[in-house]
């Protein structure tokens, strides 16, 4: 019987590519096409099957090898796929020369994410800052866009065909184009500046963390508002304020785009500004999804890009969330081979993450509600250690 429903027929088909490097385990890499699937699926797009090819560093010409090209594409031909995607960010000359051999649509991780984005986008504020991203990843990738123009070139002795006067248009264009969305953004930057200012000396806290690991449900839970939530990845773009009250001490809770791995620079400097909310806090709240197999190396990519923005120095409470969702798989006695993540209990990961004592933590699940009362306790005393060293006269309130 025929499964495939009316929503199916209309996504996209697509396969993934990626290769697997020097010193990089398969399961890694695969780890990392499971991730981009997720993000196709995100898209709209259905992924069918996945490429992998082992090389040194990736091909400067075709990404992958040309047998493995020809390989993706003849499977491209032979399956009706619609668009092929890669893991990493191709340059201009990788896209036309993929594009000529396989006939097919070519995007890669970096255009699929700012793809994303401008599905996501509601404000005026983060439309803005997603158009900019896409013009400044557009720029270098117009030559070959006008190459059916340049038939319409005249005799010898002939300069500049049509198709360089397109892109030389298209490079003024969008050139003209960046420049007016960056003195727009600074106008709105002013805007919200003054709107910070105007908090007064409320405590700052802020969530922080990987893409979909529960920050917005956290942020719902803490100040009972209705943040949009959802398992998929950037759900939230736009940066949300609540104030709230535990007890009788006031502070601002902040959440706003979730990091990921590869996160296009593009974004990352069209969305400084939205950041500062993060590099203006008293407080972070690292939110980590502890069921995740590879949450360590999800904390390194939140941390490095914490530095990008200049707030890798801010006070931080971890919260590994999801510890409904954690599983693992005990070693057998005679097992002798050295211990991995798999291996590890959730009890052995607190021990160690607890015992680290340089970060305060704690192991909830904001979904199931579980531990949320010592979370909320912990956090109180944090926010009141802070508030009482910025009015060292009005201790006597609490």
């Amino acid at each position: 019987m025929d499964t495939t429903t009316n929503n199916d027929l209309n996504q996209e088909r697509a396969v993934l590519v990626s290769v697997i490097r020097d010193r990089q385990e398969q399961s890694q890499c695969e780890e990392y096409l499971d991730e981009l699937q997720f993000l196709a699926e995100t898209a709209g797009i259905t992924t069918v099957k996945r490429f992998m090819q082992k090389l040194t560093a990736p091909n400067s010409r075709t990404y992958v090898g040309p047998g493995k090209l020809e390989e993706i594409a003849a499977w491209c031909e032979n399956n009706k796929i619609d668009v092929v995607i890669f893991d990493d960010e191709l340059s201009p000359a990788q896209t036309n020369n993929i594009e000529k051999a396989v006939g097919r649509r070519i995007t890669d991780r970096t255009r699929l994410i700012l793809d994303i984005f401008v599905q996501r986008a509601q404000t005026a504020y983060a439309k803005t800052q997603v158009k900019l991203a896409q013009y400044e990843y557009m720029l270098p990738r117009l030559t070959g866009m006008w190459t059916h123009l340049e038939r319409q070139r005249g005799g010898t002795g002939t300069r500049g065909g049509a198709g360089e006067r397109e892109i030389e248009t298209d490079r003024r264009v969008i050139r003209n184009n960046i420049a007016k969305l960056k003195e727009d953004l600074k106008k709105i930057d002013r805007q919200m500046a003054v709107q910070r200012g105007n908090r007064g000396s409320l405590v700052r806290v802020s969530l922080v963390g990987y893409t979909n690991v529960g920050k917005s449900t956290i942020m719902n839970l803490i100040s009972k508002s209705d943040v949009f939530a959802e398992n998929k990845l950037f759900a939230t773009l736009d940066t949300t304020v609540r104030k709230v009250v535990f007890d009788n001490l006031p502070f601002l809770l902040s959440d706003t785009v979730g990091f990921i791995r590869k996160l296009p620079t593009q974004l990352v400097e069209s969305f400084k500004s939205t950041l500062d909310e993060v590099r203006e806090a008293d407080l972070l709240l690292h939110v980590v999804d502890i069921s995740h197999p590879n949450f360590e190396e999800q904390i390194s990519v939140v941390r490095e890009t914490l530095r990008d923005i200049g707030a890798g120095d801010k006070p931080v409470f971890m919260v590994f969330n999801k510890v409904d969702a954690f599983s693992y798989t005990p070693k057998e006695e005679d097992d002798l081979t050295p211990m991995t993540r798999e291996n590890l209990s959730l009890e052995d990961i607190k021990k160690s993450w607890m015992a680290k004592g340089d970060t305060p933590c704690i192991f909830i699940s904001a979904r199931e509600r579980i531990n949320i009362d010592k979370f909320r306790s912990d956090l109180y005393g944090m926010i009141r250690e802070i508030h009482a060293g910025r009015y060292p006269f009005n201790n006597f309130l609490y």
